[in-house]
């Protein structure tokens, strides 16, 4: 075992957020301000589906580092009146002219989140060779196509409000822009809107809050409003992004945005104990979360607090499920979750991305937008499952998870990189298998096992569960604000009763849940 500090030196605080609870909905997201704007489109009457559209939208503007137009994602729906479930694949696709030749090896480790030989330049990390072709917006065509009520218009103009406004200067903005100081100036367009003056935005001293402004973006999530989600496609906003990356010499070009499709996929099942799970098909972590679940069949499914047997069990599938899967490693990435659920009953469990910390780093003039990074999940080396090839889809660790159990239907993911699918499958089973209320499950201390070599703990855990770890490779590390040594989850739970619950991560500071109290359109 590895104590980074003797188990009594870490910190005795507790940091507790309240649930949110109501009859009309809730949405439980890493950002308040995006959750209130689908708090406020399930009061104008919108349903799940709506509020998970002005959601996603909103957090391209109040945390652009993490997500936006420019990436990638996935989600799960449940529809209520139908009974049906339903995963939605917006992810990532290589550019049709992309050359592994690009990216000759460098003999050095890369640089930020997966253990990849690096390559020259860092070219499949940042700038333009490191683009795959954004799936978000035609995500969210298909959605409002099928599934949504309200018009796309009304659903962009929170976002569009939000961009014209600017980006709040907190302590927190600070913490990111600063931690990212010196990729982002590597890029003269990145850096005038991240890096005003050089330095990084900071607060006011005196508490008057600062805005700090977001180039173009308005323009674009009106052009967006006015023609609808495919300009980023085939429209004004794609024009001006195309234009853009031939100025910075990308691959991905016109051809690729206008090929583009989302797509509506079949979610895998399983099942433990009571409860029954859905998750993603093809190259995300779903059906490594459905291995898990097929490795813990020997170990019974009880009730009551998780205990000591009941970490050990679940750290020895973790590591071994991520053994089998390509047996790379991870780190923290850059992820938007939210999770929705209507007084309906309809559900979302709703992921999306930029792959790093400000994707690309490269922020396109014409349109304000970063866009992603996700060449960077393709392994550099040829001939390997996960290797860099044109039209390609590459291995994702996003994980959103709905799940039917004795307590309510709920809907739930996290962002964290690797770190996802261990705390989506513990809180899974918090909630399905050991009984543990919303509130409870959020907030249990949890472990972390992010590749098949070591197990990270939280010390909260307590002595009889660290000593039941020490069979494996142990690291402790205690929660805290930042840098998060966990996933980031938002989870939404709907009762039998009509009751709507929702609670996101304590440690994120922006983090959390918002319901409406009242009945909603179709509300129980």
């Amino acid at each position: 075992m590895t104590d980074r500090e003797p188990r009594g030196a870490f910190a005795d605080y507790a940091v507790v957020k309240p649930v949110a609870a109501g009859r009309g909905g809730v949405v439980a997201a890493q950002n308040r301000e995006a959750a209130a704007v689908g708090i406020a489109v399930l009061e104008a009457g919108g349903n799940a589906f709506d509020a998970a559209i002005a959601v996603s939208l909103a957090l391209g503007v109040v945390e652009p580092w993490m997500s936006g137009p420019g990436g990638i994602g996935c989600a799960l729906l449940f529809d209520a009146e139908a009974g049906a479930f339903h995963a939605l694949d917006f992810g990532a696709v290589a550019p049709r002219r992309l050359d592994p030749a690009d990216y000759p090896l460098s003999g050095r480790p890369a640089g930020d989140l997966f253990p990849w030989p690096g390559v020259v330049e860092d070219r499949n990390i940042e700038g333009p060779l490191s683009i795959a072709v954004p799936g978000l917006l035609d995500g969210l065509r298909l959605l409002h196509a099928r599934f949504a009520t309200l018009p796309w218009r009304e659903l962009v103009r929170p976002a569009r409000e939000l961009a014209e406004r600017g980006l709040g200067i907190d302590w927190w903005t600070s913490l990111l822009v600063t931690s990212h100081a010196e990729e982002l100036r590597r890029f003269a367009t990145t850096a005038t809107v991240w890096l005003p003056r050089g330095l990084p935005p900071r607060p006011d001293p005196g508490g008057e809050r600062r805005f700090l402004p977001l180039g173009r973006i308005a323009e674009t999530y009106e052009a967006i409003a006015e023609e609808g989600p495919r300009s980023f496609y085939e429209g004004a906003v794609a024009e001006a992004l195309a234009a853009d990356l031939r100025g910075f010499g990308a691959k991905l070009d016109a051809r690729d945005l206008k090929a583009y499709r989302a797509r509506f996929l079949e979610p895998l099942a399983g099942s433990r104990g009571a409860g029954r799970f859905r998750v993603m098909p093809g190259p995300f972590a779903g059906a490594t979360f459905l291995r898990c679940l097929e490795l813990l069949a020997d170990f019974p499914a009880t009730r009551g607090a998780p205990d000591a047997a009941f970490f050990a069990a679940v750290a020895g599938a973790l590591r071994r499920a991520y053994a089998e899967r390509l047996g790379e490693t991870g780190g923290e990435g850059c992820t938007s979750h939210f999770s929705v659920v209507d007084g309906a009953g309809n559900r979302v469990a709703w992921t999306q991305t930029l792959l790093s910390v400000f994707g690309s780093r490269l922020l396109l003039p014409r349109t304000g937008l970063l866009l992603n990074n996700g060449i960077y999940w393709f392994d550099p080396r040829p001939g390997r499952p996960n290797s860099l090839a044109p039209g390609a889809r590459p291995l994702s660790n996003m994980c959103p998870v709905l799940g039917d159990t004795e307590p309510g239907g709920f809907a739930l993911g996290a962002s964290g990189g690797r770190r996802i699918l261990p705390a989506v499958l513990q809180i899974a089973l918090f909630l399905g298998e050991r009984g543990l209320s919303l509130e409870a499950a959020l907030h249990h201390p949890r472990i972390d096992v992010s590749g098949p070599d070591r197990v990270t703990a939280d010390p909260r855990l307590g002595e009889a569960i660290l000593r039941a770890l020490e069979a494996h490779p142990l690291d402790l590390q205690p929660a805290r604000h930042f840098p998060l040594a966990y996933a980031c989850p938002s989870a939404v739970l709907a009762t039998p009763d009509g009751l709507r619950l929702g609670l996101a991560e304590p440690w994120q500071p922006w983090a959390g849940g918002l319901a409406t109290p009242g009945r909603g359109r179709e509300g129980p």
